[in-house]
């Protein structure tokens, strides 16, 4: 029927002779050519973006869809939204030939285009500076409306969108089309709020709107998803600082459970961890305030000497959902203590020992149980040891799930013989056990750092106690089962495959995990020396210590 489209256009094509019409075509002469739309004659069709052409054999008109003249209408066609355009028209062609002398032509031509899909646009004009969702939803004819949306799958009429707080109103665009503007704000409760990054919040908006489309009011659903992430959470800053025999940390309580939690060490620092550990927790309505002793469990001795300790205490602030460290507290200070006993997680002890005897001593002639074994440092009332767990006769045994080290701190008397036996002397008796706990499953991660070192959980605890005797169990030289494999990450969850290579930067840790299958109870694991290679040999150079000595 001579009719053609395109997305944007129509056409009409006419032929410029009519055979039935026409019988000389040798005599045919064209002497004007007009069209009209609904009956009315457009002189100036370019006015109206309307194209007349014709050419010997043709005559064409070309209308925009959605021309002036037309009429557009919205449809729905298998849950899709489109559009539909018709268009009245009519051509007009004189001409004369030797038969008829002057003929006029006249053609009435209804036309109407295909469905043509037009899917809807969700443009987002989100202001995050006044924390305002600002969704434009569009472009639509006027014989569409709104009828409801769904926030976040809960519905609502446009009332009681309106009486919820939402604005919703309708705006126009340059094509005469029109669109549905909804404001929600970022902090109504419909609104998803997920904590990403450090500082971020990502604010999701969910929209499922209903709309009526033409005067059949067919109904037609769109959904959309809006997102905006802004930087609106402060992290919290830790104030530290100690008394004579603690150590503090006020710690701000906003975004505590839900956007962080406090970890010490590996382990989540929670009430039940705090009493056991022997903290005190104290809460306000803004902060979180620890109390952590002196020689409390997780206490980080960064160098103790004689009569001095400088401690410090480390919390993490870790993602709730990741684990990942956001941020690291710590209060370090320096102690006057005049006794006391530190277990390190390295295997050395340091023991400030302080004189309880009457007569007093002479501090300088205190030892341990290998009398070479002397006090580094000492005074009228004190002297201070420092050894390792496998030194200065140091002793072992295993009490349920705790190592226990133990050594002595005696006196060498001054005597005096006498003209007969027994001999004589004037010093008092002296002698002090020292006992260290360290927990056997407890797990070391030593590694190199760039930067900060991890802080490790703590590995054990010490008391001094009166002298005990216990016997000490004798360590066998014997063929061990002993496993080692090296961890992806301080959690010793997923391990790397046996003799598999392992690509390590000389900054990164290694995770390495020992395990002595032997079922003996006498047997014991000590793990002296661990290093690195680059080849199998393990006697090639270069090597890189890990561990030296335990």
């Amino acid at each position: 029927d001579g009719i053609s489209f395109t997305g944007t256009t129509l056409t009409w094509t006419v032929p410029s002779v009519i055979p039935t019409l026409v019988v000389q075509e040798s005599t045919f002469l064209s002497k004007n050519i007009l069209m009209g739309v609904d009956g009315q004659v457009i002189v100036n069709p370019e006015e109206k973006n309307y194209l007349l052409e014709h050419n010997e054999t043709h005559i064409e008109i070309t209308i925009p869809i959605g021309a002036e003249g037309g009429k557009l209408k919205s449809s729905i066609s298998g849950g899709v939204y489109g559009i539909i355009y018709s268009i009245n028209l009519f051509l007009e062609h004189t001409w004369t030939d030797a038969d008829w002398q002057t003929t006029k032509y006249t053609v009435i031509k209804s036309i109407t285009t295909p469905f043509m899909p037009q899917i809807p646009t969700v443009i987002n004009n989100t202001l995050p500076e006044e924390r305002l969702f600002n969704v434009a939803f569009g472009h639509f004819l006027p014989d569409v409306s709104l009828v409801a949306i769904a926030i976040g799958n809960v519905p609502f009429t446009l009332r009681e969108a309106q009486h919820h707080g939402f604005k919703i109103y309708e705006t126009s665009f340059s094509d005469r089309m029109k669109g549905f503007i909804l404001e929600v704000s970022f902090d109504d409760p419909y609104v998803l709020k997920e904590y990403v990054n450090r500082n971020e919040t990502k604010y999701t908006l969910l929209v499922n709107y209903t709309i009526s489309v033409g005067p059949e009011m067919t109904p037609y659903y769109h959904s959309a998803e809006v997102e905006c992430v802004i930087a609106d959470i402060e992290l919290p800053e830790a104030v530290g600082y100690c008394d004579e025999e603690n150590l503090y940390l006020a710690i701000p309580t906003f975004g505590l459970h839900q956007y962080w939690n406090l970890y010490l060490g590996n382990k989540p620092l929670n009430r039940h961890v705090a009493l056991t550990n022997g903290y005190l927790a104290a809460t306000n309505a803004t902060h979180l305030t620890l109390q952590i002793p002196l020689f409390a469990v997780g206490v980080i001795y960064e160098d103790v000497s004689f009569q001095k300790i400088k401690a410090r205490f480390d919390v993490a602030l870790r993602k709730a959902r990741t684990m990942e460290i956001l941020q690291m507290f710590s209060v370090s200070c320096n102690f006057n203590s005049s006794a006391f006993i530190i277990c390190h997680p390295d295997g050395t002890i340091t023991v400030s020992a302080q004189m309880k005897t009457i007569p007093a001593i002479d501090m300088s002639k205190t030892k341990l149980r290998d009398s070479s074994c002397k006090p580094r440092e000492y005074n009228e009332g004190h002297a201070f040891f420092k050894f390792r767990v496998t030194t200065c006769g140091t002793s072992v045994r295993f009490e349920g799930d705790h190592i226990i080290y133990e050594n002595e701190i005696s006196y060498e008397k001054e005597t005096l013989p006498g003209q007969s036996m027994p001999t004589i002397t004037r010093d008092p008796d002296y002698r002090l056990t020292v006992l260290c706990y360290y927990r056997v499953k407890e797990t070391l991660v030593l590694g190199a750092f760039a930067s900060d070192p991890f802080i490790s959980p703590p590995f054990g605890s010490g008391t001094m106690v009166p002298r005990s005797n216990i016997a000490v169990y004798r360590r066998i030289r014997q063929a061990l089962n002993v496993v080692s494999r090296v961890s992806k990450d301080e959690s010793f969850v997923e391990f790397y495959e046996p003799d598999m290579a392992i690509l390590k930067r000389l900054v990164e840790p290694v995770f390495l995990e020992v395990e002595l299958k032997d079922e003996s109870p006498d047997t014991e694991l000590y793990l002296e020396n661990c290093w690195v290679t680059g080849s199998l040999d393990f006697n090639s150079t270069p090597r890189w210590n890990l561990t030296v000595d335990g």
